[in-house]
């Protein structure tokens, strides 16, 4: 009979205490009288369909979950559109807005609460979060030529933005990492994600940090972000993440840490109240995906049946639901000591698959592009089944698993003849077999006859693996002289494919170019770092973790763990003030050695790494700035005294050497670069054993490139002679821009114009539109990347500790 029915209240009718309603439902259906609560006018429906309902795919009757009619069918009370104002649990009674009810159990399923960044700004009209259907409503109040800011890369950001691209709107996501979707995606396929987006029409701005939300007579009108760029937009939506809402149970005095704390029997610290759902914490962890709150709703419509039932946590897969993004991931992708990856890129395809393995166990797994393995390695990473007997063919799936290690070529050998091999030229596997079957013995005859891995080159492996299969031992695998173990690709084949397929960031590398690690390793990171950088500087922001270590300490590491400080004088010249400064920081900070270096300036040796920002504050407040001591990057330009004192001298050599020092500072070049000017051939700056060395004659400035005075001695080749010291500037500018262009990284100017010829060089650098093109190439570089690092981390002081992997490089 009904009142032999215990009472049971439930507060919030989101997913997971509507699959308690199911359960109760379907098992005990006369267990209990129940009253259910909802802020929101209406029952429970699928939030996680909202995406669709806002970009059109889906109406709002299409994801509800439980009509009127299941919660009659069930005999539950509803009180939709009625807030809680409190729990008395002495008294065992919820307070609604319309009265009170009585309970015997209680279940609080208030969900969670959207983030909203305190920004100034963030209460002006057209400021919304995305969390429900009101929200989802306003957003679908803007159609087409309105303009949407959306603030976080993450899944309901993602969702946000494309559901009001599909609306028509122009959509901008601003995101404050460096790829989207951080904690489930890494950043190959955080590329693959913001490239798919961009080509719906969004734009994606990443690393940008918001600073402010303008508006006019109550109303948003645009978000500033730090650097000063102002973002209009009509409606701003905040998508910056999810908080437990905990404010009932607080006040009720219940356990709560970041949610409300509940036991394996999703009990809570009152043994007749439980808790399910996103406003739940449970050993530690929140939860706001749907499968867990699904788990903990059936622990809970258990324990209140009196049945034995525990929740524990899962590893959890990820799939995003934009339309047209296919993606997938599951379990811990991070990197770490005793983990290896295994890593497959269709750059043609857009596809890419990484496997994180720890031991003989699948740890993690990311996929894009091709999901439909997803669940049979979500099945290895919960069940921690040994994939050392499959590893060599792991990466292709289940499909390829035979129980016995298969041959690595094997993956290959079962492809298709139609299966596309070469994307650039549309070449498939059969046209390739059919060629090396006429003859076509090598990689050169393949690609005479057929053009694969003619264009982008990025197939070549491919190639060169059919042609080992198709003629085993008859072919001999060429000897490459690759990056580095990362990819199959050289230094020269990277820098062009990173200048033909506009590739600007380093996911689009590691993508594009099927790179096989995920985010590259410390050999092939500091290259690409610097080859984007040299090639994009308004689109890629320098990235220091790619950097060895002196250039991410801005300082020299000594053999004890020590730094040396080299504050830059310009040309060699110095004054009263900075020798002053000089010595009082080297007695300030106890530096055991003072050394003039052999370009001509001071090196405080013995510097504690905690003392670095102190130091340098230090120096900056007397005006002298780094030396680049430690970059790849000018290092000194040495002079002699010129005319101005020699009666030797034929030029000012000290003034050119100045002013050529002032304006290649802060550049960054493939290897380090030195400069001499000398007042006379009598050549006391030793210009003619330098990177570029300037000698003055009477006539004007000989210029000499490609010296050296380390491992290798070289004596300069003579470049051009010149009448004018704006003249040698110029040619000295556009031929380090040249250089920084096209060489290969770590190759100093005498090997890069070894490759190339000094003809080559001088046939660009003497013509007048290809010089101008190259110096202002090299001032667009300079105005966003000449800084003084000093004076940056002396504003912000912080730790710096010796690291332990510590690469050392020669300072001078």
């Amino acid at each position: 009979m009904k009142d032999m029915k215990q009472k049971l209240v439930i507060i919030g009718a989101g997913m997971a205490s509507g699959r308690v309603i199911e359960h109760l439902a379907e098992t005990a259906p006369d267990a209990y009288e129940i009253t259910l609560f909802n802020a929101e006018p209406r029952g429970n429906y699928n939030r996680i369909m909202l995406s669709p309902v806002l970009s059109g795919e889906k109406t709002y009757e299409e994801i509800v979950t439980h009509d009127a009619a299941f919660y009659e069918a069930a005999g539950v009370t509803c009180r939709f559109g009625e807030k809680v104002s409190g729990i008395d649990r002495d008294a065992k009674v919820v307070h609604g807005e319309n009265g009170p009810v009585s309970y015997d159990k209680l279940v609080i399923g208030t969900g969670s609460v959207p983030f909203m960044i305190p920004l100034p700004g963030h209460d002006l009209d057209g400021v919304i979060a995305y969390r429900d259907l009101e929200d989802t409503h306003r957003m679908m109040g803007m159609g087409a030529g309105k303009r949407v800011v959306v603030i976080g890369g993450g899944l309901l950001g993602l969702e946000a933005a494309a559901g009001m691209a599909a609306r028509g709107a122009e959509v901008t996501v601003v995101h404050i990492m460096g790829h989207l979707m951080e904690r489930q995606l890494d950043e190959a396929a955080g590329y693959l994600l913001k490239k798919s987006l961009e080509e719906k029409g969004i734009t994606v701005r990443l690393q940008a940090n918001s600073k402010q939300i303008l508006g006019k007579d109550g109303r948003v009108t645009a978000l500033e972000l730090d650097d000063g760029t102002a973002l209009p937009c009509d409606l701003l939506v905040m998508a910056v993440g999810i908080r437990p809402n905990v404010a009932l149970a607080k006040d009720a005095g219940l356990a709560v840490g970041r949610g409300i704390h509940v036991d394996d029997q999703m009990i809570t610290s009152d043994e007749d109240v439980l808790a399910v759902g996103e406003c739940v914490e449970h050993q530690g962890a929140v939860f706001g995906l749907v499968a867990p709150l699904y788990d903990q709703a059936k622990v809970a419509a258990q324990t209140l049946m009196g049945q034995e039932a525990a929740f524990v946590q899962k590893s959890l897969s990820t799939k995003l639901k934009v339309t047209g993004c296919d993606l997938f991931s599951a379990g811990d992708f991070s990197e770490g000591e005793g983990r290896e990856d295994i890593v497959f890129r269709d750059p043609s395809r857009g596809v890419y698959k990484r496997l994180v393995i720890e031991g003989d166990r699948l740890v993690g797994a990311v996929m894009y592009g091709d999901t439909a393995d997803g669940s049979w390695f979500f099945g290895l990473i919960k069940d921690g089944t040994p994939v050392a007997d499959m590893r060599e063919t792991l990466i292709f799936g289940p499909a390829y698993q035979g129980g016995a290690q298969a041959d690595p070529l094997s993956a290959v050998a079962a492809l298709p003849p139609e299966a596309e091999i070469c994307g650039c030229n549309g070449i498939c596997k059969g046209t390739i077999v059919d060629a090396i079957a006429g003859g076509a013995g090598d990689l050169g005859a393949v690609r005479a006859k057929t053009k694969a891995s003619a264009s982008c080159g990025t197939c070549t492996g491919l190639v060169e693996q059919l042609l080992q299969v198709t003629l085993g031992d008859a072919f001999q695998m060429p000897a490459a002289q690759p990056v580095c173990g990362c990819t199959d690709l050289s230094h020269e084949d990277v820098r062009r494919l990173i200048k033909s397929q506009e590739l600007k960031s380093q996911p689009a590398v590691w993508q594009e170019l099927g790179w096989k690690t995920p985010n590259g390793c410390h050999v092939c990171r500091p290259a690409v770092n610097f080859y984007l950088l040299a090639d994009w500087p308004l689109e890629y922001r320098d990235d220091p973790q790619s950097r060895f270590v002196n250039e991410r300490k801005h300082a020299n590491i000594q053999k004890d763990g020590t730094f040396s400080v080299v504050p830059r004088m310009w040309g060699g010249i110095t004054n009263p003030a900075e020798l002053r400064a000089i010595a009082d920081a080297a007695e300030k900070y106890d530096v055991p050695t003072v050394k003039v270096t052999g370009g001509q300036r001071i090196d405080l040796l013995g510097v504690r790494g905690e003392d670095l920002p102190h130091i340098w504050a230090d120096l900056n407040r007397a005006g002298l700035v780094s030396g680049h001591a430690y970059s790849k990057g000018l290092r000194t330009v040495k002079t002699c005294v010129g005319s101005d004192h020699c009666r030797f001298g034929t030029q000012d050599s000290t003034g050119l050497g100045i002013k050529l020092e002032k304006a290649l500072w802060g550049s960054w070049t493939p290897h380090k670069v030195k400069l001499g000017v000398s007042g006379c051939p009598r050549n006391c700056a030793e210009a003619t054993c330098k990177d570029v060395g300037i000698v003055c004659v009477d006539s004007g400035y000989q210029v000499g490139v490609g010296g050296a005075a380390g491992m290798d001695v070289r004596e300069t080749e003579r470049l051009v002679d010149v009448a004018s010291e704006e003249e040698a500037i110029a040619v000295t500018v556009a031929f380090v821009q040249l250089y920084r262009e096209n060489a290969k990284y770590l190759d100093r100017p005498y090997k890069w114009l070894g490759k190339v010829g000094l003809d080559w060089v001088r046939e660009r650098v003497m013509d007048p539109v290809e010089r101008q093109r190259l110096v202002d190439a090299f001032e667009l570089s300079q105005s966003i990347y000449r800084k003084d690092p000093w004076a940056e981390h002396a504003a912000k002081p912080r730790a710096y500790a010796p690291l332990a992997d510590l690469t050392l490089e020669a300072a001078e």
